[in-house]
This record gives C-alpha cells, structure tokens and sequence, in this order.
C-alpha cells in the first residue's frame, strides 16, 4: 500500500531535513538579548492576595520575549533572549552589573528604586547601555537627575495621580481628604496628588499623616483594632468627597475603605487605584493577553508584569521596524518619530523626546473591575490627550545628562 511505512520515513526525513536547517540558520543568526537585573526583596502586604509572586516583572518579560519571537520567526528576523540578573537591597548594584561593562550596546530591564537604577545607568553610560526603568515611579528620573540613556516605561506618580485625579474631578468629587504615610515614597505621591488637585481644580481640605509604628499587619487581633483605629483617625474632617491615600508602603491605606468615620469613598493606594495594568483588563484584546498569561504561569497579570512585558515588546517592535539586531539602532529607532508600540491600552504608546517617558493611559481599578480609563474624555491636549498625564515639555526639568 502507498501509505506504508516507507512512505512514512520518507515525510520524517525530509521533516528532520527542515528542522535541521531551520536550527543551522537559527544558530547562524545574530541574537538580540536582553538583560533583567530585578530586585529580589519582598515587603510585606496588608492582604495575603497581594503578596507578589516569586516571578513578579519576570513573568512578563519572559511571555514578551516569545512573542516577539513569534514574530521575528514570521520575519526571519534575530530571535531574542533573556537574561536574568539578581539583587538586594544592601548589595552593590553596579557589582551586579559588572558582566554588562564587556557588552557595549546592551538592553536592560532594571527592576530597582531610583538611587541604585541611577548608579547603574550611570556605571554604564560609557558602554552605551540602555536601561529600561520598569518599576520607579520617581519624579527624578524623569526631572533633574534624568539620562540619555533610561527609558521610563513605568509610569511616574503624577501620571498616575493626574489619571485618578481626572476621573475625580470629572465624577465632582472635587473636596479631597488627602491622608499618606510617613515614608519617604509616600511623602512624594502626596506631592504628586497635590499638584494635580491645582491641575485639574481640585481642592485638598485637610491633610493627615498616618505614622507607620510597625502594628498595623493583620494579625489575631488586628481586625478589631483596626476597626477601631481607622473611624477614630479620619474622625472630625472638614466635609468631603473622596479620601485620597498616598500609602507606597503598604502600611494602612488597605484598612480604610468601610472603616472611614464618615462614609466616603477611598481612591489611590486602596479603593479606587491608578494602575498601569489590572488582572481584569479584558478591553483592546487585554482578554487575549491575560489568557496566556495565565496559562503559562497560573496566576494573573500584575502591573509589574504588564511594564516589563511592554519594555520587551518595545524592543522587538523597534528591532521588527529597523530590521536589525543592533542595540543602537533598535534604540534609535525607538528614540525616533515613527516609533509606536500597542499593548492593550486602548491606544499605541509612544515615548515623550523630553524626558523618554513612555506616554500610556492609566487604568482606574476598584480590584474587582476597571472602572475607568484615564486620560478622561475633555481634558485637552494639542498634542495627545495622553501629555494630559504626567510632567508636559514647557514644565519638564530634565536636561539628559
């Protein structure tokens, strides 16, 4: 009969055949590889469902990475890799980077606060590495201590306070109780909640510090206490629409929603949260996105993961456009006018020539829904609505260094 086991041989090896010359050129081929220097430190949460996954922001990155193999595979272009690099607090950063020094030109994704991920972009400017800010929200880097060479592909606090600012004002919930932390990060989004208050026509009533003692993690008494302690510290305010939280530590801004003394709605660090990314995210194919990524680490999406996944995907974009596999070019283009990159968000993102800030909507998450997406209908630009968030070019500080 024809289709007898010569026949079979005869398809595996003109099989093996094709895979043996697809993996000839596919090791001939240039690679681009990318670079992940992550923080491997964990804070506390208030909720056990916040507790971040060992494979926070790698996650992301490592689903990126297939699909921009996918794509370079369709266009017989370089395919890509990932490399991981450790770190903790205390460590040296620039340590960590050392084996970087020897590859002039190279991409990283840096999961670090501002000071050390300043350290390390300036330990290898000198090598022309481009560093891909994909965690630090921090003002600087995008003002007076910004460089040529970081990309800010993490929102910045007043992207993301102008985004819930937005929604606020455009709800009239324009009287604004502002409670934040007494950590240094939560000092900052305070400052960022109270520039978009004056942006956008907003007034802050009163201001409170929560101090962190250290006692408020849930524990075998903590619901109690905190049923009592929270109605107490917000008793007495001026009248007001919405309490605003600035809490980066995760320290009491997660005890507040039904706990106020009066009954108002919460927005910011609990309640109502500007996001770059939320596991409910189904609009724009965000259905699509968060299937497989699901399917591949069995958990759900985070916003760490969504901004390191879109700093890889900025690469391959770059890279797919030039049709190259030099970092220099992949990162020329990116710099350039024509460069573009969609992730679900409504809109392509692209970065802003003054300060490389990816501009990007902000999505306004309740945990369960996405109730909203900045920037808001009416709020204009006469470049892109989406300069509407964050720091614009006639207010920028940054001079690249």
């Amino acid at each position: 009969m024809c289709n007898g086991p010569g026949r079979r041989d005869v398809v595996l090896a003109l099989g093996a055949t094709l895979l043996g010359v697809r993996g000839a050129r596919a090791d001939a081929a240039p690679q681009i590889r990318i670079f992940y220097l992550r923080s491997r430190d964990r804070h506390p949460t208030i909720s056990l469902l916040d507790f971040p996954a060992s494979n926070n922001g790698l996650a992301g990155a490592e689903l990126a990475i297939a699909d921009d193999n996918t794509t370079s595979r369709l266009l017989n272009l370089p395919s890509f890799a990932l490399t991981e690099i450790g770190w903790r607090s205390g460590d040296d950063p620039v340590a960590a980077v050392a084996p970087l020094a020897g590859q002039a030109g190279a991409l990283l994704l840096c999961d670090l606060p501002a000071a050390p991920l300043l350290k390390v972009a300036d330990a290898l400017r000198d090598k022309s590495v481009t560093v891909f800010n994909i965690q630090s929200p921090d003002g600087i880097l995008r003002g007076k201590d910004c460089r040529a060479n970081i990309i800010n592909v993490a929102p910045s606090r007043a992207m993301l306070a102008d985004a819930l600012a937005q929604y606020l004002v455009w709800k009239k919930w324009t009287r604004w109780l502002l409670v934040y932390g007494s950590h240094p990060g939560d000092a900052k989004l305070a400052d960022a909640y109270r520039r978009s208050a004056k942006r956008f026509g907003a007034r802050i009533v009163q201001e409170r510090v929560y101090k962190d003692t250290g006692e408020s993690r849930q524990s075998d008494s903590g619901i109690v206490l905190t049923q009592q302690q929270m109605p107490l510290f917000t008793q007495g305010a001026p009248d007001y629409d919405v309490l605003v939280a600035a809490d980066e530590h995760n320290v009491f801004a997660g005890y507040l929603p039904y706990r106020t003394w009066d009954p108002r709605p919460v927005a910011g660090s609990a309640g109502l949260r500007p996001v770059s990314w939320d596991p409910t995210s189904e609009s724009w194919g965000g259905a699509q996105l968060q299937d497989r990524f699901v399917r591949r680490f069995h958990r759900s999406m985070t916003p760490l993961d969504m901004q390191a996944w879109t700093a890889v995907r900025m690469i391959g974009e770059a890279a797919s456009h030039a049709a190259t596999a030099d970092p220099a070019k992949i990162v020329g283009y990116m710099k350039g006018p024509n460069f573009a990159v969609a992730a679900y968000k409504s809109e392509k993102l692209t970065l802003r020539p003054w300060d490389w800030q990816l501009r990007q909507p902000i999505l306004l998450s309740d945990g369960r829904t996405v109730v909203s997406v900045s920037p808001q209908k009416g709020f204009l630009h006469q470049v892109t609505e989406l300069d509407t968030l964050g720091i614009d070019r006639p207010e920028t500080t940054c001079t690249f260094k």
